[in-house]
């Protein structure tokens, strides 16, 4: 009977073990937990279509990691200033799933009007409040600060400019080069300066700035390379331009040239980006955003690109300009997004000389 019996009770033991494994820990509703490394991962599509402005160099390196990662196929379409008219224009039936570059001050024209879906990646919560929409319509991607510059052959450090005020003053008439009103870097400046010097002085001291600036400006360039050339021949004495191009044209390019950050800070020009609304293939626009602000992204773009992250948390493995101190001019990009549109047109037809502009390469 000894026998006979503990097997039986060994096999009552052994049920009951497996029973309870079986049923796993109760959740609250008291239904079984879901096994979530079981889990299959969300189908993403095999194609993504974004819209974009940045260099096609860089579009193809995102895409060729992103594709390699997800196995989802890019498609860049390249818009340069046709960019956002094109997004809204497709608002209500879109063709491109992902909007990828451009200013805070468009994305949000652009939110206001409908044309992006939120989106939570998981860095959104390192970036700063002042380069994200707070409710995740769109996001920075990269910071692009302008800054100052001067010819140190032909102005000596003592008379050169410390900050953008300065640029009106006429011991520098026919001393300063910029870009043109199609440089995207030049109007997001030029919009930033009429905001803070509104806010500093009054909207009629921001546009006698613009006028003493044009009166001193030498020429409007539509090339970034002759601007840059012009100053390195000392034809000029005194431009702006970004960190990175200033950085280039002096240490690569061997130009006389010094940067000076400005004493109100530096315009920091956002590059943005935003899942379009009821885009085609949402799951794919929502991991190609999460893979962008990623450190593997962030850090290829720094070193092959030069493109700054839009976190400090990467710096020490980027380009050593990258972690040059600076501080942000301290603008409203609401503000400037209401009132873009309406200062550049002033800016084109009012105060730029046309006799002035520079043409292309």
């Amino acid at each position: 009977m000894k026998k006979k019996l503990l097997p039986v009770v060994l096999a009552g033991i052994l049920a009951l073990v497996f029973g309870l494994a079986a049923c796993g820990p109760a959740t609250d509703s008291g239904t079984d937990a879901p096994d979530e490394a079981a889990a299959p991962a969300e189908d993403l599509g095999d194609t993504l279509v974004v819209y974009s402005t940045h260099p096609e160099e860089l579009l193809e390196a995102i895409a060729a990691e992103f594709e390699a990662e997800t196995g989802v196929h890019v498609e860049f379409i390249n818009l340069k200033g046709e960019l956002a008219d094109r997004v809204r224009s497709e608002k209500d039936n879109p063709q491109a799933d992902i909007m990828f570059g451009g200013d805070t001050a468009t994305y949000m024209a652009l939110q206001a009007e409908g044309c992006f879906a939120p989106t939570q990646p998981s860095w959104a919560g390192a970036v700063d409040a002042s380069y994200k929409d707070a409710d995740g319509y769109w996001y920075g991607t990269y910071r692009t600060p302008m800054v100052l510059f001067y010819n140190t052959e032909a102005l000596d450090a003592a008379d050169a400019p410390t900050d953008w005020a300065d640029l009106a003053d006429p011991r520098y008439a026919g001393q300063i080069v910029t870009r043109d009103s199609l440089s995207s870097s030049m109007r997001s400046t030029v919009s930033a300066l009429v905001d803070y010097t509104t806010t500093q002085q009054g909207e009629d001291a921001a546009w006698a700035f613009i006028q003493a600036l044009n009166d001193n400006t030498k020429g409007y360039y539509n090339s970034g390379s002759m601007m840059f050339e012009a100053i390195g021949k000392g034809e000029a004495a005194v431009s702006m331009a970004v960190i990175n191009d200033v950085l280039k044209n002096r240490d690569s390019n061997g130009m006389p040239l010094e940067m000076v950050i400005p004493e109100s800070g530096a315009v920091v020009i956002v590059d943005c980006v935003a899942k379009t609304n009821n885009a085609p293939h949402s799951a794919a626009a929502d991991a190609f955003i999460e893979f962008l602000g990623s450190e593997k992204c962030q850090v290829l773009c720094a070193n092959d690109y030069n493109r700054m992250p839009m976190t400090d948390q990467y710096l020490d493995q980027c380009p050593a300009w990258m972690s040059t101190e600076f501080t942000d001019l301290p603008v409203d990009w609401s503000n400037i997004s209401d009132n873009q549109s309406a200062w550049l047109e002033k800016w084109e037809t009012e105060y730029i000389d046309a006799d002035k502009t520079v043409g292309k390469d």
